[in-house]
């Protein structure tokens, strides 16, 4: 079959590689109909994730079509059945995915002692997201093998399009997600950092969940033009100062909740500090550029929250804790427990509360990913979210 693979920073490959077949009973094999390039596979294409491998199919946003089911899954799952595939891969039966903790389960990654080393513990398993996490085959592929395929997939309903739905496997969740840990009740003021589909997904969620104002934080014309149709109040980095914008907005209180949508690799001229940052992870003196977690902290009311949502993998600098502790601050982070989600965002996306299809903006075959991925991470072309055919 075809799939994208990785070969070093930036080089990305569609080449030919063994078919996926059944290693579990509780396995699944689908046939990709629709997967997309994640702006955190873009941390992988800038050689920034460790644990990658020559060749490893890369990809976690995946649907499809189940062409073969194994017995421990086929009382969940059938032949033909259209399927969503949450990237986080969990055995619905361990401590955490018990109480609803799914990108914590404890079966789920066969690496586990690598991922320990690096962070104190483990998490799930994820698809196509480095050997520290499984060494998962990705998505980005014609077909793919599922684990715990009678825990992990969401039927799609009848209507439905592969555009509609697609999102589910991970950026609406996660975006859906930080807006939830911001403890919206209603009227509140969100402050998010970063425009990208996660960003965007934020944005509507935001406004879903009962927040009065959101404050969109980007300098990409087209992420901030679409964030603005949502009803945002836009701010671009480069135009003015955010903290000072934030400030007058709230009448010197700060946002109620702020989310780090960006992550790890932050613009590295946003600020002094975030060149600094550059400059560190350029000498191998720092892992991550964190940037924005400082200022959304900073932003951020007494007593507000500070959702990260943005993926980081190591030791940050310089974060302002005093800053933290002294007023109060929650902070909140996870990778995203989709499986938890998938329900109820899949009902908001039946009634029409929400077509998550807004965000693409290129369609291609597979063959075109390797281009795609260079024209995502650099902002040509309008490019904000890219959906391959396989």
């Amino acid at each position: 079959m075809k799939a994208l693979t990785w070969h070093g920073k930036g080089d990305m490959r569609c080449e030919s590689v063994p078919d996926p077949k059944l290693q579990d009973a509780r396995d699944a094999i689908v046939k990709v109909t629709s997967c997309a390039i994640c702006g955190s596979d873009l941390h992988i294409y800038d050689g920034v994730i460790p644990g990658m491998e020559h060749g490893d199919v890369v990809g976690h946003e995946t649907m499809g079509e189940v062409v073969e089911v194994g017995s421990g899954a086929a009382s969940k799952l059938k032949v033909g059945d259209r399927v969503v595939i949450p990237f986080t891969i969990s055995c619905g039966e361990c401590f955490f995915c018990r109480q609803g903790y799914f990108s914590g389960c404890e079966r789920s990654n066969p690496n586990r002692e690598m991922a320990t080393k690096l962070w104190g513990n483990s998490p799930a398993g994820l698809f196509g997201y480095s050997h520290i996490l499984g060494g998962f085959p990705g998505g980005q592929a014609e077909f793919i093998r599922v684990p715990y395929a009678d825990v992990g997939p969401i039927k799609v309903p009848e209507g439905l399009s592969d555009e509609q739905v697609l999102f589910l496997s991970d950026i609406f969740p996660t975006g859906y997600m930080g807006a939830e840990m911001c403890n919206i009740k209603g009227g509140e003021t969100i402050a998010i950092w970063g425009c990208g589909p996660v960003g965007q997904m934020s944005i509507r969620s935001a406004f879903l969940l009962g927040a009065e104002r959101v404050i969109a934080i980007d300098t990409v014309p087209e992420r901030l033009a679409m964030a603005k149709a949502a009803g945002a109040i836009t701010v671009d980095f480069h135009a003015e100062d955010v903290y000072e914008r934030i400030m007058k907005l709230t009448r010197g209180r700060g946002a109620d909740g702020c989310i780090d949508a960006v992550g790890s690799e932050a613009d590295a001229t946003a600020s002094a500090d975030s060149l600094l940052d550059r400059v560190k992870t350029a000498t191998f003196l720092g892992t991550d550029r964190p940037h924005v977690l400082r200022q959304a902290i900073h932003s951020c009311r007494n007593f507000g929250v500070v959702a990260i949502i943005g993926v980081y993998g190591g030791f940050l600098d310089k974060i302002p804790f005093g800053s933290a502790i002294n007023r109060g601050i929650t902070m909140k982070m996870s990778q995203t427990s989709v499986q938890h989600y998938l329900p109820k965002l899949m009902d908001h996306i039946v009634k029409g509360d929400i077509d998550p299809s807004f965000v693409i903006t290129h369609t291609a075959p597979l063959d075109d990913g390797p281009d795609l991925y260079k024209t995502f991470r650099d902002k040509k072309d309008g490019c904000i979210k890219v959906v391959l055919k396989p």
